[in-house]
C-alpha cells in the first residue's frame, strides 16, 4: 500500500536531503546551512550585527548567495568587522579594498562601510552596546502575521518597524539603510522569525527566539519603540 506524500505549503521545498525549507534556500549547501543555522535565529553579538547590516548593503543590487560566498573574504578584508578597527579606516585602507578582488569592489559601499563603523561608535557610547540599540526595534507581536505563509512574507518587504529604524539610522548619519535593507537585516539577526509554516527551521527559531535575553539599553532617550515595547523589557521575546 502506497503511503500517502505529505503536500508542503507554498514556499516550503525538500532540498537534496529530504529537509523542508523556505524556498529561497535552493540546493546550495551554503545556503542551506546558513539557512537552518543562522537567518531568524537571534543575535546578540555586536560583531555580528555590524557584519550583517554592512553586508546587506554590499547586497544591494546583487544575490545574498553572492554575498555570502564572499563573507570570509569581506570578514578578512574589514578587520572582522570590528568597527572600532574600521572606523579609522582611511584613504590607504580604501585603496586597499578596491583592489580586493575577493570582495565587492564598490567605492561608496566600501566608504559607506567605514562611515557607519564611525556611527556604530555612537551608538555604543549612547546605548552601550549595537544590540542595545537594535534590539529596542523588535515588532510588537500583535503587528506580525498569525500564520508566516507565503503570502504574508511577500507582503513584509518592509515594515513600520523597519521604517522607522531605518529613518532613525539615517538621521543618526548611516548610509545603505533603506527599510528594505533594514528588514532583511531584521530577518536575519532574529528581530523577526520570517521562516515560512511548514518550514524545518521555523521551529527551532522560534524556541531560540523564546530563550533569548533582550540585550538591555542604559537609560535615556528612547530609539523609536514605545516603552511598553518587548524590545525593551529584559527577557524572553515573542515568537
Amino acid at each position: 500500500m502506497l503511503r500517502a506524500v505529505k503536500r508542503l505549503p507554498r514556499g516550503v521545498k525538500a532540498g537534496p536531503d529530504g529537509v523542508p525549507r523556505c524556498f529561497w534556500a535552493g540546493t546550495d549547501e551554503l545556503y542551506g546551512r546558513y539557512h537552518d543555522e543562522e537567518w531568524g535565529f537571534p543575535v546578540a553579538e555586536d560583531g555580528r550585527l555590524f557584519e550583517k547590516i554592512c553586508l546587506e548593503g554590499f547586497q544591494a543590487g546583487l544575490s545574498w548567495l553572492t554575498i555570502l560566498r564572499k563573507r570570509e573574504a569581506f570578514r578578512r578584508a574589514f578587520r572582522g568587522f570590528d568597527h572600532t578597527v574600521v572606523a579609522r579606516f582611511g584613504a590607504r585602507e580604501v585603496t586597499r579594498l578596491l583592489s580586493d578582488a575577493a570582495i565587492v569592489r564598490h567605492r561608496g559601499k566600501i566608504e559607506s562601510t567605514i562611515n557607519n563603523a564611525r556611527r556604530a561608535r555612537e551608538l555604543v557610547k549612547e546605548f552601550g552596546s549595537l544590540s542595545g540599540y537594535f534590539w529596542r526595534w523588535v515588532p510588537e507581536p500583535r503587528t506580525r502575521p498569525r500564520r508566516l505563509t507565503l503570502a504574508a512574507l511577500h507582503r513584509l518587504s518592509r515594515t513600520a518597524e523597519s521604517t522607522a529604524l531605518a529613518r532613525d539610522l539615517k538621521v543618526r548619519g548611516w548610509t545603505f539603510v533603506g527599510p528594505t535593507t533594514v528588514y532583511a537585516f531584521m530577518q536575519a539577526m532574529g528581530l523577526v522569525n520570517d521562516h515560512l509554516e511548514g518550514c524545518a527551521a521555523r521551529e527551532r527559531a522560534a524556541r531560540a527566539r523564546s530563550r533569548f535575553r533582550v540585550p538591555g539599553a542604559p537609560a535615556g532617550r528612547p530609539a523609536g519603540r514605545p516603552t511598553d515595547s518587548p524590545a525593551r523589557r529584559r527577557g524572553p521575546i515573542a515568537s
